[in-house]
């Protein structure tokens, strides 16, 4: 199959324009600001300010400036304490005490508790997969003075500093008790936390602007380098103020303008333009890029039957998916990839002969007829206001119409696409049946982060699986590395056996900023560390 995707005419020509003007006029944006404000451009606006709650990067990356975490990781992917002045562990690994450190203080003055963190612990292993599998193995989580978490285990989890400490989605955010206590199925409103910035929620422009000011009380780490989300936060900036744009163009040209002084991810298209401005600098943080998923509902037909969504795997074009976000430069895109973000320790080449080779669409539609499929709608959720998420919906309604299937795209604004895909119910009350997301490769590593492998039917898409859950207990166990990529072996030949979801490539993702700032750490976005020159 040859899928063909056009990018907007008006990106470049508007970053033309923008170099010759003195100033490019954006509604709502301004100019003269503080020395010490920092102008960001996230990739979308911040639908919830509860990152645990939410599975969205954006809400992960605003998490990261409000709230802090035990342990810290760096971009070696290596965990050390954070939040914690260190642990004790008893001779037989099933007696943990992490001692937080002095002088940590929530943004609203009162100080850091055991309990609180406790708390925090039980609120998020309730969304996360790693953090469920950590209280699985708890026998008794408490907090028996003000300073030590006390974890009494059932068996042994020496991956407990990693679960606590990773950087990927979700991520173990510690909050006051007050709010950690509450539902964690339903997002917070309010954002305290303990981390180097407090969120300025009466700045706060809904789809517009949200705005973090410098936590002063904030004790960054003595020890160390900062390293991602490891080491000491140091804060150089005052204030940091993101603001969300119409469109990525747009974007780009207040950058280069100098209206704004860092665009998270830059589309691939407009790099040549950024490249050859004096006052850019264009860089990819994280290796592990992205990796994309076409994620489809088990609960209804058609993708409810196993034989279907086997069938499909014959029209997945990973390379037509990553070239419509990343081009055709082999620098930025990478395909075949399986279930493991790839280049990382469990990937494998497991099963990925299935995406090689030309695209038999006659013999998908065939393989389709005889797996069931009998013409049923495929509602199709694209997130529209996503730079890399509306062309990967593009491509996919076109890929699965060319396999002979009822598609209907609904294309939607993000924070509307998170919210339809917690709906189980059928799509004539409002369900849906696929959709298209991508996450970091960090949220790929393994059976325990990867939240869409976990086969308990608790996230979007409600895919249960016995099988599934038995070898990531058996890979928690793993004493080696080459036993846990062994397992990983195995569950990559299940999953494109029961097709969890269809992987459709990796993409590696571009930031840009001014060169008049110094310091942004190789990970995800995060603000300590950044100065101006």
């Amino acid at each position: 199959m040859t899928t063909s995707f056009s990018l907007p005419l008006s990106r470049r020509s508007l970053l033309r324009a923008a170099a010759a003007a003195p100033v490019l006029s954006v509604p709502g944006i301004l100019r003269a600001q503080s020395q010490t404000t920092l102008r960001f451009i996230p990739v979308i606006d911040l639908a919830f300010v509860d990152p645990v709650y939410s599975t969205a990067q954006v809400s992960r990356n605003h998490g990261f400036m409000v709230y802090d975490t035990l342990y810290g990781m760096n971009a070696a992917l290596e965990v050390s304490p954070q939040m914690l002045s260190g642990h004790v562990v008893s001779s037989d690994e099933l007696h943990w005490d992490l001692t937080l450190r002095d002088g940590l203080f929530w943004h609203d003055g009162e100080r850091v508790l055991a309990r609180d963190c406790v708390a925090s612990i039980r609120r998020w292993a309730a969304r996360d997969g790693f953090g469920g599998e950590l209280i699985s193995a708890t026998d008794v989580l408490s907090a028996p003075d003000d300073r030590t978490i006390r974890f009494r285990l059932k068996r042994r989890f020496p991956l407990l500093p990693q679960a606590l400490g990773k950087a990927a989605i979700n991520a173990a955010f510690m909050m006051p008790e007050r709010l950690a206590s509450q539902d964690p199925f339903k997002p917070l409103t309010e954002a305290v936390g303990s981390g180097p910035f407090r969120f300025v929620a009466d700045e706060r422009v809904q789809g517009v602007r949200n705005v973090y000011a410098r936590f002063e009380r904030y004790q960054p780490r003595q020890d160390g380098a900062p390293d991602w989300t490891a080491g000491p936060k140091i804060v150089h900036y005052d204030r940091v103020v993101w603001t969300t744009m119409p469109d990525a163009g747009t974007a780009a040209a207040t950058l280069q303008t100098g209206e704004q002084d860092w665009q998270e991810t830059t589309p691939h298209d407009l790099l040549p333009v950024l490249k050859q401005a004096d006052d850019v600098t264009t860089r990819i943080l994280d290796p592990r890029g992205y990796t994309c998923m076409l994620r489809v509902n088990h609960l209804h037909p058609p993708f409810d039957n196993p034989a279907i969504r086997r069938a499909l795997l014959g029209a997945i074009d990973q390379a037509a998916f990553m070239t419509a976000v990343a081009g055709t430069d082999p620098a930025y895109q990478f395909s075949p990839i399986g279930f493991f973000a790839p280049d990382t320790p469990m990937a494998s080449d497991v099963g990925l002969d299935v995406f090689r080779g030309p695209r038999d669409l006659a013999k998908v539609q065939a393989d389709l007829k005889a797996a069931g499929y009998n013409g049923e709608k495929v509602v199709l959720l694209i997130p529209g206001n996503s730079a890399a998420q509306k062309p990967l919906g593009e491509v996919a309604a076109d890929m699965l119409r060319r396999a002979g299937m009822n598609v209907e795209p609904a294309v939607l604004d993000f924070a509307t696409v998170l919210q339809r895909q917690l709906k189980k119910e059928p799509i004539g009350q409002g369900g849906w049946s696929a959709a298209v997301g991508n996450w970091q490769g960090i949220d790929w590593l393994n059976p325990a982060g990867n939240t869409n492998l976990r086969g308990e039917g608790k996230v979007a898409g409600w895919y249960e699986s016995e099988k599934m859950g038995a070898l990531r207990s058996q890979w928690l166990a793993a004493s080696s590395l080459g036993e846990q990529q062994r397992i990983c072996r195995e569950i990559q030949a299940l999953a494109f056996e029961e097709i969890p979801y269809f992987p459709i490539g990796q993409y590696k993702q571009p930031t840009a900023y001014r060169k008049d700032i110094t310091g942004i750490l190789n990970g995800t976005a995060v603000f300590w560390n950044v100065r101006p020159t």
